[in-house]
């Protein structure tokens, strides 16, 4: 008979290397594949965040996507790992004390919309980090309010890569090239072939979604929180690209208009239906290779005749808000708008302007996240972090009033 492999050491507090750097204090976040830890670096006294994570694959994607994204302002910053055989990975990162979610919970209770001018400002910084990601050829697959994390000063950063994947040799600058940008994979570099799929809305096992991505070759469509993700991916798509954090991205942004989800599906099919029952029928007028699904042919659905239309899921919402959202939310992945195209969309230079990111109301504290998916952190409030001397900064972009309104630069 054979024998079940000795456990893994998961105590963080035990391992040397760690504890001569770092002072390991409160657990913040559990799941069934990480733990996160408020530490405090011992040679200056910075706060950090460190993440402990029991899956290799999650561990391996989340260390592979943050070294790629080094040096970006709106995502999080890796100051360093450690990880040997038969240890799990512990990934030292910066402490950022809110998230999205929380932001939109508390507005939410205070029973008013968030001010135009803090809504855009937010937008801008999401779209900052997600062009940093798509420009370096780094698919997310689990953008969501919890996983977009806030420093005391109001800078937005994303985290929690541990489902991403890259798709190309990084270099290749693919913001001004749709068609590259947004390009459907048939085929992945082995090294890359690892995924952690778990979440408090996910049904896919993790070691199940592994094994199936290294024999086919290709994408698991069981990815992402279920309330963001795309129509291709519940219809069982393993080839695809970019375009799913755009949907992702567009329910998002109906969220903060909103305050409420977008299509808060209770399973997958009860996921699909709200989708069609505000898009109407997916089909090929809707999107061309739409039957080439791998479960299109097996999942339908009654014809709508009158869908809600996007405009019922935002009332009153002024008609560029609502045809923000339209340029994401979307069947057709190609007709998706990418996040270079969005940061230069008249939205955002038109009346009222973004706040600077030092005007943004931000919550003390964290809200629960669920239990499966620690991507951020608790409430800490004496948070310091090598981003807060940028906070008055949209990532890469330049963003200056004039005497007659608002331009943004871009690098």
């Amino acid at each position: 008979m054979e024998m079940d492999p000795p456990p893994k050491s998961w105590s963080i507090h035990t391992r040397s290397e760690i504890i001569a750097k770092y002072e390991v204090m409160e657990r913040v976040g559990s799941g069934a594949y990480a733990d996160v830890y408020r530490g405090r670096r011992l040679s200056d006294g910075l706060t950090v965040a460190l993440k402990e994570i029991h899956d290799y694959q999650s561990a391996f994607r989340e260390i592979d996507a943050l070294q790629l994204l080094e040096g970006s302002p709106n995502v999080v910053v890796l100051h360093e790992y450690f990880w040997r055989e038969d240890e799990d990975a512990v990934l030292v990162l910066e402490f950022l004390r809110t998230d999205l979610a929380t932001v939109i919970a508390d507005t939410a209770k205070a029973n008013q919309p968030l001010p135009a001018g803090e809504l855009k400002c937010w937008m801008i910084q999401i779209l900052s980090g997600l062009d940093a990601c798509h420009r370096h050829m780094v698919l997310h697959r689990d953008l969501k309010p919890s996983n977009l994390l806030i420093s005391e000063h109001g800078l937005l950063k994303i985290a929690d890569f541990g489902q991403a994947r890259i798709l190309m040799e990084p270099g290749i600058d693919a913001s001004n090239n749709h068609e590259e940008y947004s390009r459907v994979l048939d085929d992945i570099d082995n090294k890359d072939t690892i995924t952690s799929t778990h979440d408090g809305n996910a049904t896919c096992n993790t070691s199940d979604v592994d094994r199936e991505e290294e024999e086919l070759g290709c994408f698991t469509s069981c990815v992402g929180t279920r309330w963001f993700r795309a129509p291709e991916l519940l219809y069982g798509s393993r080839n695809y690209g970019l375009e799913v954090d755009l949907w992702s991205l567009g329910c998002i942004f109906a969220e903060l208009l909103t305050l409420q989800p977008l299509f808060p599906g209770t399973a997958d099919i009860d996921q699909l239906s709200r989708i069609i029952g505000v898009l109407g029928n997916l089909d090929e007028n809707a999107w061309a290779a739409c039957s080439k699904l791998p479960d299109y042919g097996i999942i339908s659905f009654s014809k709508v005749e009158n869908p809600a239309g996007l405009e019922a899921c935002l009332p009153n919402r002024s008609p560029d808000e609502v045809a923000l959202v339209k340029k994401l939310v979307c069947y057709d992945p190609a007709k998706r708008a990418t996040a270079m195209e969005l940061l230069h969309d008249k939205y955002f230079s038109d009346e009222p302007l973004p706040v600077l990111v030092s005007e943004l109301r931000v919550p003390l504290t964290r809200k629960e996240q669920d239990g499966d998916s620690p991507g951020g952190w608790g409430d800490i409030n004496d948070m310091d972090s090598d981003s807060d001397s940028q906070f008055d900064e949209f990532g890469p972009l330049n963003i200056t009033r004039t005497g007659t309104g608002f331009s943004i630069q871009f690098p």
